[in-house]
């Protein structure tokens, strides 16, 4: 590469622009190029958005490098955080390629490095630190009085997959750890994130700093091409159902259409290496074992290999080295936990089964394919509807699933994906945060907590009252204590809970509720919005009535309540936003065949608009079907529990689905739905407090049990309902 083919390639560092010449590159990336004289200043924060294997590392860390080998003073410290231990491992072998020649430490940091490792870091903190924000608070918690002389010589804070950490428990705890770094050096440190799929650059900013000044960096000209394909499946319908407890067994219904899946997968990607994403856990092993059978019973070697969160360590990384591997081709079946910037290699397509959590999702796999210049990024997807006989559901009859994976490539292919959520409270993390700033000191007085944390911090929405309520929530639960001079100690059971390892993370893992029937456990079920006495889940292919729940022992007691068949739709876990769902309705409404879709998968998109057409969903917004009321909002999930929780309110039982909300099995009409829209529509919005009075299930994050009643119902509303839309589609019904 010669100076002349790059404005600011001489800016670089010799020995970083000799170590791009022994790669062999032509030329920097766009990203690349526009990064170095913002970084090099080192005046302001920056984010880098680009796909994929698009150079986003090398553009932070080329200016980076050459900064801290022309400091008079030393190299300085950049500290690298990522979400991944995995990612940290990659991050680890690239960067100590690069920086080996540059006579620059590079120091990974997690539960898997030696303590010898760590002790030589602290004992010289300087070059770059790879670690998790869980690492991160362990260094706070456990080397509180070192924190100043640790971080004394920071020059720089790169946040990697930025967008992974934005609306999250992590994510709060994230910004918290930004904050208390410069907040003990008693300077500003630029931020650099780093991230493939971000909705709302300006709210990533604001995430990135509450000023929401920063630099922002994205990529030109640098679109992949894509082809897309969208097969169809029809499951055929069962041919009896019984109405009694034990249920409806629809496994051999449901294995054919995964066979007639695995049939085509086993042939069209054997001899390549490929990803492919069923959206559940269950669903991995059920799709890995249908593959590595056909290897078997076809007699070659098997390919096929499973990729999620409750597999081991070992079992994981056998599956990502063999995707690295050159000798031999490999598609592994996975949840989510390949789906951010791990270094797997070219992978040749990618498939989803399903609709995937998001757009923004799906245009993260998508990211996983076609990363190499002049490849084609492939997506192939599956829609799986039931046959169209006997009496089935609404949705069923609409083929929501379909529209709904239509609509997200719709808008992948538009460049959408969801903005970040930033304004949850997040109170759950704020207690965390509180425990651990008494662990960093050795005790902290209140007023001292509140301006770190909220005046000056990252928790800015709350507001004293709230702060002093929640002190006096941790007291009574014996997190904290105060002594005689006003400072907060670690109360009895703070104390044991502040000195175990799991302290460190913000989150816990998802916990289930056991769903029971008289003596008889039906399984254990993740309970998404939130529930009160009376309302009906679906289970089992059954319809169940809610009688009791139970928060500590996590149970939900129901019995079983005939209402005809459940609905067979239901989205693949996250939130889905309004764009999606009105995305979906435009769908419905236009006669233009999706280009990516083949005969089957058009044929359940005619068969959807014919039943949009007939039930003249056009224009109705309620439509009673049997003993089924069907309110039609097409509003995303959050406001959709909103409008839900203010039904509650009037005495109604709402069931969330997909873009409906539903009323069956009460008596409930259609003219009594209507009723309490209009009274809902002259009324003002009731209290939190007030419209959450009788909900169960709002202990989502995990420190969320150690809030008062109200501060969790506040917490709750911050994060899972959205009120404003809700009540805007109220007032317009």
């Amino acid at each position: 590469m010669s100076s002349n083919e790059s404005k600011f390639f001489t800016l670089l560092h010799t020995q970083i622009q000799y170590w791009i010449w022994q790669q062999a590159w032509n030329d920097l990336r766009d990203v690349q190029e526009q990064s170095i004289p913002i970084i090099l200043d080192q005046k302001t924060d920056v984010i880098i958005s680009a796909s994929t294997a698009s150079g986003k590392t090398e553009a932070a860390f080329f200016p980076i490098l050459t900064k801290m080998l022309g400091r008079d003073g030393g190299l300085g410290l950049t500290v690298y955080i990522s979400p991944l231990t995995a990612l940290i491992n990659d991050q680890f072998s690239r960067l100590t390629a690069l920086c080996e020649n540059l006579h620059i430490p590079v120091w990974p940091w997690h539960g898997g490095v030696s303590a010898s490792v760590k002790k030589r870091f602290l004992q010289n903190p300087e070059g770059v630190l790879l670690i998790t924000p869980e690492s991160l608070e362990a260094v706070f918690c456990n080397h509180g009085f070192q924190v100043k002389t640790i971080f004394s010589d920071l020059q720089y804070l790169v946040v990697d997959e930025l967008h992974s950490f934005i609306g999250s428990e992590r994510g709060k705890q994230l910004q918290t750890l930004l904050h208390l770094m410069e907040h003990s050096i008693q300077r500003k440190v630029p931020r650099i994130g780093l991230s493939a799929t971000l909705g709302d650059m300006n709210l990533a900013a604001q995430f990135l700093r509450d000023s929401g000044s920063c630099e922002i960096i994205e990529a030109k000209g640098e679109n992949h091409e894509v082809k897309i394909l969208l097969k169809g499946v029809i499951q055929k319908a069962v041919v009896s159902v019984r109405d009694d407890e034990s249920g409806c067994d629809e496994e051999d219904v449901e294995l054919a259409a995964v066979r007639s899946i695995t049939s085509y997968l086993y042939k069209t990607l054997r001899g390549s290496n490929n990803l492919v994403f069923p959206n559940s856990r269950a669903k991995v092993e059920l799709y890995t074992y249908q593959l590595s059978n056909l290897c078997t019973i076809n007699q070659v070697p098997n390919e096929f290999y499973p990729h999620h969160g409750s597999l081991s360590k070992e079992i994981r990384e056998e599956a990502e080295l063999s995707l690295k591997s050159k000798e031999h081709s490999t598609t592994v079946i996975c949840t989510n936990t390949l789906e951010l910037g791990i270094d797997i290699g070219s992978v040749k397509s990618i498939v989803q089964i399903g609709s995937p959590p998001s757009v923004a999702s799906l245009r993260q796999r998508l990211g996983r394919s076609g990363r190499r210049r002049g490849e084609v990024a492939i997506l192939r997807s599956f829609t799986v509807e039931q046959e169209l006989t006997g009496q089935l559901h609404i949705l069923t009859e609409l083929r929501v699933g379909t529209f709904e994976l239509c609509a997200m490539i719709d808008l992948l292919l538009e460049g959408w994906c969801e903005p970040p959520k930033p304004n949850g409270l997040h109170l759950s993390t704020l207690v965390q945060q509180i425990l651990a700033l008494i662990s960093e000191h050795g005790g902290i007085t209140a007023p001292d907590a509140f301006h770190i944390l909220c005046k000056d911090g990252p928790f800015k929405a709350i507001e004293k009252g709230d702060f002093l309520e929640l002190l006096k929530a941790l007291v009574s639960k014996k997190l904290i204590e105060q002594d005689g001079a006003g400072v907060l100690l670690h109360g009895e059971k703070g104390e044991k809970m502040a000195n175990h390892y799991s302290f460190y993370a913000a989150f816990s893992s998802e916990e289930e509720y056991r769903v029971v029937s008289g003596s008889r456990t039906l399984g254990t079920i993740p309970i998404q919005n939130s529930l009160q006495t009376g309302d009906f889940i679906l289970f089992a292919g059954k319809t169940w009535r809610v009688n009791e729940i139970d928060d500590e022992s996590k149970t939900v007691m129901v019995s079983f309540h005939k209402t005809g068949r459940p609905p067979t739709f239901n989205n693949q876990g996250g939130y889905i936003h309004t764009t999606v769902r009105q995305r979906m309705k435009e769908l419905y409404l236009s006669s233009i065949e999706p280009s990516f879709a083949d005969g089957v998968a058009k044929q359940l998109v005619k068969e959807g608009r014919e039943s949009f057409a007939r039930f003249d969903l056009g224009l109705r917004k309620i439509m009673q079907k049997g003993s089924s009321v069907y309110l039609f909002t097409w509003l995303g999930d959050a406001a959709n529990e909103a409008v839900a929780a203010l039904l509650r309110r009037q005495g109604l039982s709402p069931y969330i689905n997909g873009p409906v909300i539903e009323f069956f099995g009460t008596g409930a009409t259609a003219d009594d739905v209507i009723a309490c829209l209009n009274r809902l529509q002259k009324n003002p919005m009731p209290d939190i407090e007030v419209l959450l009075a009788e909900s169960k299930n709002l202990l989502k994050e995990k420190w969320d049990w150690a809030l008062s009643d109200s501060l969790m119902k506040k917490s709750y509303a911050s994060l899972y309902l959205d009120l404003s839309e809700a009540k805007m589609w109220i007032d317009n019904f």
